[in-house]
């Protein structure tokens, strides 16, 4: 290396050092210059040096200010809350203040209150002034002292404005604060006290949180109260009950009436919880079932209660318990969806009608009700109709009985034979009128079918009929009208003896092909508009 390029080599490095020097020496000015600015008015209170948002330094009164506004953020977010209610357009005119270079804000709220910034060196220096004291000599610390009468005064505006009661208490049980809501309720339970007396009454003994009963002019009031415990003492907020106590005594006051009612019910009740977990039955459960109530109140599950009832025979037994359990899951399933409705046949030969409801929340109720005498009086009703149906079925006089309305009741066999239909077979769908039709097709011409349709529409007492008629084959036919019970109608068809002894048979109208078919169908087609 030659000497030149080593004499270049260590210029340059000795011009670097200069001027990192040179920087340092800057810097150290321009912080020093700070300093010195606030050190030189640091005796006067309120003044804030910002680099930025960066608070630099600020005297003990401007750090008491800050301190006093119990908002989040940094130092500069800080103090223009402090200062936006008060100065109006502040952030702006700071955010410029590089071009104004100086600016000063008086507040509309606080009297002779005024904000006076400059920018020095890229450094914010802002200063509070009030009217009173020498010009531009700042502010004595009581910018701090007002932010904490500021504060105080919301306070106290929030306590006054509150609808419960709030007090605090001493170590002693002293009462040593409270706010219009407990002044108010003081002077209701002891009118005879003055308002402002000293030390406040003590109107609630509360030991700890919770719910607390007091009379008030003669009416008990109830209050759930929270209590806050503090190094000195202790507050205690008073939330009004009433309307909470009087709902749980409503429904309380529901819950036994409904208890009543279901105690007076022969239907078994069984309501679960959505865990299926039995939380009301009523005693009619307990006569079904034959289960203890010690069990039932125990509050056993649903598969529970119901392995309970099959030991004891309650249940409709499976074939295999593997079966029984997939019945179960089956009835769960069913009842919670609102569509289990099942009847069971016991072993001991009762009858139950078992039915699941859903209810809000997840809750299953099922109902259990014995049927069997309801059972017992249908099978008994079906087997006297069969009986009455046979014996009609035995007589050989064709038998067709109708409603007040018209409509076929029953009719026997007789009845199928002569005419060659069952109309029991639709009876819901035959009425008088059609097969009065039928009748008149099947016979020589006869008042007696229009006196069949006007006797049966009669209401009240009516006497018996009878008219004979011949068939289109000939034959003749006692015909009879006959009143029933309930204004039913009785009406009967018999072939005269002789032509019965004659040994002629009934020829089916309904066939065509038969010869005795055809005089009929010769007289029908010979009939007016055939």
């Amino acid at each position: 290396m030659s000497v030149m390029q080593i004499l270049w080599l260590f210029g340059l490095c000795f011009l670097a050092a200069l001027f990192a020097l040179l920087v340092a020496s800057l810097v150290q000015r321009r912080f020093e210059r700070s300093r010195i600015g606030l050190a030189a008015d640091a005796h006067a209170g309120a003044l804030l040096l910002f680099d930025g948002e960066v608070l630099l330094d600020a005297t003990a009164a401007a750090r008491g200010m800050l301190a006093a506004t119990r908002t989040g953020g940094s130092d500069w977010q800080r103090f223009l809350t402090w200062a936006g209610p008060r100065f109006p357009g502040v952030e702006q005119q700071l955010d410029n203040l590089a071009e104004l270079g100086r600016t000063s804000i008086v507040s509309p709220l606080d009297e002779g209150l005024t904000l006076l910034a400059e920018w020095r060196s890229g450094v914010r220096r802002i200063t509070l002034l009030e009217s009173h004291v020498e010009s531009h000599s700042p502010l004595i610390d009581s910018l701090s002292h007002q932010a904490q009468l500021a504060e105080l005064e919301e306070l106290q505006a929030v306590t006054d404005a509150g609808p419960l009661p709030i007090w605090r208490e001493d170590a002693a049980g002293v009462v040593t604060w409270g706010n219009p809501a407990y002044a108010a309720l003081t002077a209701a339970v002891m009118p005879e006290t003055p308002a402002m007396a000293w030390p406040l009454p003590r109107v609630l003994v509360v030991a700890a949180s919770g719910r607390v009963e007091l009379t008030v002019g003669g009416a008990q009031r109830w209050f759930d109260c929270h209590v806050v415990t503090l190094s000195e003492g202790r507050v205690i907020h008073a939330l009004p009950a009433d309307a909470a106590v009087q709902a749980e005594q409503a429904l309380g006051s529901f819950v036994q009436t409904l208890t009543k009612t279901f105690a007076h019910l022969p239907i078994g009740l069984a309501i679960f919880d959505r865990q299926r977990r039995l939380q009301l039955f009523n005693p009619a459960l307990t006569d079904l079932t034959a289960l203890s109530p010690e069990f039932l109140s125990a509050r056993p599950s649903l598969f529970s209660l119901l392995d309970a009832m099959r030991e004891s025979g309650m249940i409709p037994e499976p074939k295999d318990y593997k079966a029984w359990r997939a019945q179960l899951a089956a009835i769960e399933r069913s009842a919670v969806d609102g569509h289990y409705e099942e009847t069971w046949a016991l072993p001991s030969g009762r009858t139950w009608q078992v039915t699941g409801r859903p209810h809000p929340q997840g809750a299953l109720a099922l109902l259990f009700q014995d049927i069997s005498d309801e059972v017992t009086r249908t099978r008994r009703m079906r087997a006297d109709l069969e009986l009455g149906q046979s014996v009609i079925d035995a007589t050989d006089e064709a038998i067709a009985v109708f409603s007040s309305a018209g409509a076929l009741v029953m009719s026997n066999t007789a009845y199928a034979r002569l005419w060659g239909q069952d109309p029991s077979a639709r009876a819901a769908e035959q009425g008088l009128a059609a097969m009065a039709e039928g009748w008149r097709e099947a016979c020589a011409p006869s008042g007696f079918w229009s006196q069949a349709l006007t006797y049966v529409a009669q209401h009240g007492p009516r006497n018996r009929l009878a008219m004979q008629t011949r068939l289109n084959d000939g034959r003749v036919l006692a015909c009879r009208l006959a009143p029933l019970a309930g204004g039913a109608t009785l009406v009967g068809f018999a072939l005269e003896p002789a032509a019965a002894g004659a040994g002629m048979h009934l020829i089916e109208p309904s066939d065509p092909a038969s010869p005795a078919a055809a005089p009929a169908r010769a007289r029908r087609s010979a009939r007016p508009g055939a």
